[in-house]
């Protein structure tokens, strides 16, 4: 690509900003772009993990990203993507400027914390490796299809206390009123900063479509603060370069909130960093003040929506707790190292585990109507009378949590096959639900019965 592909206007807004700097940030633009990925932290609390990092680092010849421990740049031809670790969780590939935005955040286990504008799920799994697996994340997509794969990359990332949304943001401003101890939001912009990985970004570019995504982000901003607790912490990060839709509409929050205190800002420009370039605002949430948000847009469209669930109407709390119980006698034999503690979620035959957390914040009732992908980790289907564990769950084990494992090797054929949904053979002793491994990193559920092996990895998930 060359800059002659850019739109005047761009550039100029550009040479504005940087003057004499604007050649060597236009000649990024006939460099590849950078490629990253990110080690998943709840992977690497054994020992087995440990070591598939380190294999990883050796297989892509990985170099690590300044701003971001646990960061990493690789190069082609290297392809992450395909390999077993990947299917694993071992790893998320992240754009590596996007990785300062939860750094900055720094969020701790046991907060409560919330992703505004979560999907694909780079900023929220990296939230959820720095928690630890410990409190609780909600994450919201507005749009129902990003919100099926932000609850996709959670669950093979094995996030466990995770709460996706699929809602406007002011409708969780009418449910989590100051209940949140810090909140990412990564707020919808003009991409600025995607145009040498996404050449169909600058077509959509022009000046009026930065006003209107500014426009956009001041009524997101302030039903993020409404759902910020006094003394919370707020990332607000974009892709993008315009001062309008950074330090301008950070300006115009510090002028409207005289309580929220601007921490930090952190600008990565491409010809500073190797990166695709970022930006980020660190904000306090002083103490609880007389101003109350503009009503928004949307606010205005709409109060609480009703009837608006994500896998059908959860059933009644005594029906979750007799689930749980079922779920409770079966893992005391197939799972006899996995606590199972926190509050159940019944939608339909799935049972859905939310952290204890969840239940000393809110009331389950602030699920009722509500778009609900994912109410926290997938435990079982309940299937007459019998537990059929989810893919999620397998995926948040430690293999030492299974009653029974299998391992296989990373660059073995049986691993290639497994992703391929083939059964494998096994020693006939082997008998009932099994944790497959790779390297010691889960993969999923088998069932093995007369030296068989039954594939149970989802069949949207095969390899070809």
């Amino acid at each position: 690509m060359t800059t002659a592909g850019l739109p005047g206007a761009y550039t100029e807004m550009i040479e504005t900003q940087l003057g004499s700097e604007t050649g060597a940030f236009l000649a990024t633009y006939k460099e590849p772009r950078t490629q990253g990925l990110r080690i998943n932290g709840l992977k690497t609390r054994t020992e087995q993990g440990i070591s598939a990092a380190y294999r990883a680092s050796k297989i892509f010849s990985l170099s690590p990203v300044p701003w971001c421990p646990g960061g990493y740049y690789y190069e082609e031809p290297a392809r992450p993507g395909r390999h077993p670790y990947h299917a694993a969780g071992l790893y998320y590939i992240q754009e590596p400027s996007a990785m300062s935005a939860a750094v900055m955040l720094n969020p701790q286990p046991g907060e409560t914390v919330l992703d505004l504008a979560a999907a694909p799920g780079g900023k929220t799994t990296h939230i959820a490796s720095l928690m630890q697996g410990q409190g609780l994340l909600v994450s919201n997509e507005i749009h129902p299809e990003r919100a099926r794969i932000l609850s996709e990359n959670a669950e093979r990332l094995g996030v466990p206390n995770v709460l996706v949304t699929s809602a406007a943001p002011d409708e969780l401003v009418a449910r989590f009123p100051e209940a949140f101890d810090r909140i990412m939001l990564d707020a919808p912009c003009s991409g600025e900063g995607m145009f040498r990985k996404d050449p169909d970004a600058i077509s959509e570019w022009s000046p009026e479509h930065v006003e209107m995504c500014a426009a956009r982000q001041w009524d997101i901003i302030q039903d993020a603060y409404a759902m910020l607790k006094p003394g919370g912490i707020m990332a607000y990060s974009t892709c993008t370069f315009n001062r309008q839709e950074n330090e301008e509409l950070i300006a115009r929050v510090t002028a409207r909130y005289p309580g929220m205190q601007l921490l930090e800002t952190k600008r990565l420009w491409p010809h500073h960093e190797k990166g695709e370039g970022h930006f980020v605002a660190l904000l306090r949430k002083e103490a609880a003040g007389s101003e109350e948000a503009e009503p928004s847009a949307a606010r205005k469209r709409s109060g609480r929506r009703e009837n608006r669930p994500g896998r059908g109407s959860a059933t009644g709390a005594a029906a979750a707790q007799s689930a749980l119980r079922q779920f409770r006698e079966w893992a005391e034999a197939e799972l006899p190292g996995f606590p199972v503690q926190g509050q159940p979620v019944l939608f339909g035959d799935s049972l859905y585990l939310l952290p204890p957390e969840f239940g000393t914040s809110f009331s389950p009732d602030v699920l009722n109507g509500l778009r609900v992908p994912r109410a926290g980790l997938h435990l079982a289907h309940l299937k007459k009378n019998r537990i059929e564990p989810a893919h999620a769950l397998a995926m948040a084990l430690r293999p030492d949590q299974a009653g029974r494992a299998l391992n296989l090797a990373s660059d073995g054929p049986e691993a290639a096959a497994w992703l391929r949904g083939e059964s494998l053979n096994v020693p006939p002793d082997l008998q009932g639900w099994t944790l497959v491994t790779v390297d010691g990193l889960p993969l999923g559920w088998g069932k093995a019965s007369g030296g068989q092996l039954k594939n149970h990895y989802p069949k949207g998930l095969r390899q070809p």
